[in-house]
């Protein structure tokens, strides 16, 4: 990748040549840590990954680099359950788009640091955007406009993220 070609240029490039290797389940790779309730930012945060983002960067950052040092080209965020549905549980829903601009912020400088030390292999961020844990029913659970509203809101939050640091 040249420092005037676009990134997504350089991604359509890769991908046309290679395989790209992206990263394992963040979730899990989180739970695996032992990290206890303080990490999370209190009781009733604890296992609210995306919380990390607020309370353990740190964390979140090691884990992203340890994918990148094994061999992944891309990293997903720590924002899989970071719509406003999912962490309106925990009390966070108004922190929706500070939480996936830090969390984006946090894979991209991962990925800036990866490529520092290897200019040849290019890195990449994914925003992880998973399913909520409401039902899209006719019975009740969430409509379809609020999916779309809380969906909207997450990705607005990870387009936010700072500008590519390479």
């Amino acid at each position: 990748m040249t420092k005037s070609q676009p990134r997504s240029s350089a991604l359509a490039e890769l991908l046309r040549r290679r395989i790209l290797v992206l990263d394992g389940a963040t979730g899990t790779a989180l739970a695996a840590r032992g990290l206890g309730a303080a990490d999370y930012g209190g009781e009733t945060l604890f296992g609210c990954h995306e919380a990390l983002v607020l309370h353990r960067p740190d964390v979140v950052f090691d884990l992203h680099r340890g994918y990148l040092a094994a061999g992944a080209d891309i990293v997903e965020t720590d924002t899989f359950g970071a719509t406003p549905v999912v962490l309106a549980e925990y009390g966070l829903a108004d922190r929706c788009r500070e939480i996936n601009r830090k969390a984006a912020d946090l894979a991209r400088q991962a990925c800036a640091e990866a490529e520092a030390a290897d200019a040849s292999r290019p890195r990449f961020v994914a925003g992880s955007m998973g399913p909520t844990t409401k039902a899209l029913t006719l019975t009740g659970g969430i409509t379809f406009s609020e999916l779309v509203k809380a969906y909207a809101i997450q990705a607005e939050g990870l387009a936010r993220a700072a500008p590519t640091c390479s």
